[in-house]
C-alpha cells in the first residue's frame, strides 16, 4: 500500500504490518490497562503500535535521505512485519559514505531515544502521555543498539563492510566478512531466545513467544547474511562479463523467409540466433528463441520468419565491446530477452541472448 512520497520517496507498508500490529496492540494493552480502563485501553496500545512503527518509518527515511544527499538513487521505503526496508538501487561508491547512510539510521533512533527521557524528566505529562513515551524511548533504544549489531543485513553488518572496504581496498571483501558476522549474530539471537524462553522470571519462564520471535529475526537475520553472500559472488562474476564472448553468431534472413527454412541456414551457418533484415540487409529485428521454439515442427514450413520476431528498437542495439558494470547497466536499462551486437562501423556482429548471461552469473 502506497502512504505517500516524502522528500519524493515512494513510502509504502506491507499487510504483513497489520498483522504486527494487532500483535503489538494485544501485548501491549496489559500495560495500557494500569493507566486507562478498557476498552480505551485498546485504543493506546494500537497508538503506541503506530508510533513504534513511525520511529522505524523516521529509521527507514533517515536511510533513504542520506542515500539522496549523495546521490544515490532510492526506489522506495517500505515497512513490513520485521521493521522496514530501504530500497538504494546503487551501492555507495565511496566506504565512507556506506558507513554515513547506514549509520544515518540507528543514530536517528538512538537521538529519538534521548529525546523521549528529557520529556520523561523535563515535562509534566500525563500518564498515558508518560507510558507511551517511556515504552517509546526503550523501543527506540532497542531499535537503535539491535541495528547496530555487526552484521549484515543489520545496519551494523554495513558499518563493518565499509570497515573492511577502507582497510581492505574491496567492498567484496566488506561483504562477505560482514555476512559471516551476520550469521554468528543470528545463531546469537536464536540462542538468546531460546534462553529467555525457559530463564525464570518471577518465578515463571517468559514463554515460547520469545522463543518465536527471536527465531523470526534470526531467520530474517540469516537469509539477509545468506543472501549478501550469494549476490557478492554474482557481482564478483561481473568484470569477466563480456559481450564478445557470450555472443551468438546470428544468420541473417528477411522477414519473410519460411521459420523452416531460416533453421535450415542458421544450422548450415553454424548460427545460434536469427536476425531480421530488409531487402537492404539493414537489422530490423530479432527472432525470440522462446517464441521459435513454442511453434510445432509441423508449422514451420508455413510460417515466416518474421512472425516469431520483434522489432528492433535503438536501446536493444548494443556496442559488441560492452563489458562488466557497463554490460550490465545497459541489460538493466532495457530488459529483454535478445540484444542485437554491432561493431563500431555498425556491421552485425552476433546475438546477446539474456539466457546467455544468466548462465554466466550460474556459472555453468
Amino acid at each position: 500500500m502506497l502512504m505517500g512520497r516524502p522528500f519524493g520517496i515512494p513510502v509504502y507498508v506491507s499487510p504483513s504490518w497489520f498483522l504486527v500490529a494487532l500483535v503489538i496492540t494485544v501485548m501491549f494493552e496489559g500495560q495500557a490497562r494500569h493507566v486507562v480502563a478498557s476498552p480505551l485501553s485498546y485504543a493506546v496500545a494500537f497508538v503506541y503500535a503506530v508510533l513504534l512503527y513511525g520511529s522505524v518509518f523516521v529509521h527507514e527515511l533517515s536511510h533513504a535521505v542520506t542515500a539522496r544527499i549523495f546521490g544515490l538513487p532510492v526506489r522506495s521505503v517500505t515497512l513490513h512485519i520485521l521493521g522496514g526496508e530501504t530500497a538504494i538501487e546503487r551501492e555507495s561508491p565511496t566506504p565512507g559514505r556506506e558507513f554515513l547512510i547506514a549509520f544515518a539510521g540507528p543514530v536517528v533512533n538512538l537521538v529519538l531515544a534521548g529525546l523521549g527521557l528529557l520529556a520523561e524528566l523535563l515535562l509534566p505529562l500525563p500518564p498515558v502521555g508518560r507510558l507511551l513515551v517511556a515504552a517509546l524511548t526503550f523501543a527506540n533504544l532497542l531499535v537503535g543498539v539491535f541495528n547496530l549489531l555487526p552484521g549484515l543485513p543489520l545496519d551494523g553488518g554495513r558499518l563493518v563492510r565499509a570497515a573492511v572496504w577502507k582497510i581492505t581496498g574491496r567492498g567484496g571483501a566488506g561483504t562477505v566478512v560482514a555476512a559471516w558476522v551476520g550469521r554468528g549474530v543470528a545463531v546469537l539471537t536464536l540462542a538468546a531466545g531460546a534462553f529467555l524462553a525457559t530463564y525464570p522470571v518471577d518465578g515463571e519462564g517468559i514463554g515460547w513467544v520469545s522463543l518465536l520471535w527471536s527465531a523470526l529475526v534470526a531467520s530474517f537475520i540469516w537469509v539477509g547474511a545468506t543472501h549478501a553472500l550469494r549476490a557478492e559472488r554474482v557481482r564478483a562474476r561481473i568484470p569477466a562479463l563480456h559481450a564478445r564472448r557470450l555472443a551468438r553468431r546470428a544468420a541473417l534472413v528477411t522477414a519473410d523467409v519460411p521459420l523452416a527454412e531460416a533453421i535450415r541456414r542458421a544450422r548450415e551457418e553454424a548460427a545460434g540466433a536469427l536476425v531480421i533484415v530488409d531487402h537492404e540487409r539493414r537489422p530490423v529485428g530479432l527472432v525470440s528463441e522462446r517464441a521459435l521454439n513454442a511453434v510445432p515442427e509441423q508449422r514451420r514450413p508455413w510460417l515466416g520468419v518474421g512472425e516469431v520476431s520483434r522489432t528492433l528498437s535503438p536501446e536493444l542495439t548494443l556496442p559488441a565491446d560492452l563489458s562488466g558494470e557497463a554490460l550490465i547497466d545497459a541489460l538493466r536499462r532495457a530488459p529483454a530477452s535478445e540484444y542485437l551486437l554491432v561493431e563500431p562501423d555498425g556491421r552485425v556482429y552476433g546475438v546477446l541472448a539474456a539466457t546467455d548471461i544468466d548462465r554466466a552469473f550460474a556459472g555453468t
